[in-house]
């Protein structure tokens, strides 16, 4: 299928893009299922709380009609959103008026392995850091360069996802996916507001767990809250969750809280 930039077939971006030179702008990444965005309210919303972050004007009423417009004809697949500040001339000044570009482009559905949501995933342990830079802290900005660098750490398919900590040794997230711990029947997940991407399954888990009476607690989380955890596993908006299985010296078994709300996942992305 052709990418859409600014709702129009096309192969190809101008080489002034702001998003080649300085990666500014930002993307969100949606599982389509059926010719239905999945998940697609959340990801709005963190658009647009990016757009405000980094002064994007942007038609989000037409962001939304085109993302279901294009969905509609990819059918089953993954769609890439990219918002970016527009085009300019050399300099990280932008260019008056320049006006912000959509790019739209759409791919099959990964083939994971089906043991990743069975049996669970060995995670990574990265030696790249995360900065702490609270203004860009949640957002799902184009530069992506930590978790490129993270990602070449590993090889093969003895791990499936790396786990990323932050310069302060804090834990923060996968290289592509939110963490979260169960410890004596409390959701614990880490506080994101220095880095990391809130992405749209943790905040919609958060609500589900919300509705359901889970306890869950977002607050800063370290190795040692890993060592006492019961359940550890991973989310995203395109393969829902995945228990963690092992990590350096330690195990776990997918648990109850992890299979119930894996199931809640399913319903989300199916809907």
């Amino acid at each position: 299928m052709h990418s859409w930039i600014d709702g129009l077939p096309a192969d190809a971006v101008n080489l002034q893009s702001r998003a080649l030179a300085y990666g500014d702008g930002l993307f969100e990444t949606i599982a389509v299922r059926a010719g239905r965005p999945s998940l697609l309210d959340h990801h709005l919303q963190r658009l647009a709380l990016g757009c405000q972050r980094l002064a994007i004007s942007a038609d989000h009423a037409l962001i939304r009609e085109e993302l279901s417009r294009y969905a509609s004809l990819l059918g089953d697949g993954v769609l890439k959103f990219m918002l970016v500040r527009g085009d300019s001339q050399r300099g990280y000044a932008s260019a008056v008026g320049a006006q912000p570009r959509r790019i739209l482009q759409g791919s099959p559905l990964p083939a994971y392995p089906a043991q990743h949501a069975e049996q669970g995933v060995r995670l990574f342990a990265c030696t790249t850091r995360l900065a702490e830079q609270p203004l860009l802290a949640g957002l799902k900005h184009l530069n992506r360069l930590e978790q490129v660098l993270a990602r070449a750490e590993w090889q093969g398919a003895e791990y499936a996802e790396g786990l990323m900590r932050d310069t302060s040794g804090r834990l923060v997230e996968g290289v592509y996916s939110n963490l979260f711990l169960v410890r004596n029947g409390e959701l614990l997940t880490p506080d994101l507001s220095r880095c990391g991407v809130v992405g749209v399954m943790r905040a919609a888990l958060l609500e589900q767990a919300a509705l359901a009476a889970i306890p869950v607690r977002i607050t800063d989380l370290t190795l040692q809250d890993l060592e006492q955890a019961d359940e550890v596993f991973l989310c995203n908006s395109v393969y829902g969750i995945w228990p963690v299985c092992a990590f350096v010296s330690l195990n776990w078994s997918p648990g109850p809280l992890t299979r119930k709300l894996q199931a809640i996942a399913r319903t989300l992305l199916d809907n």
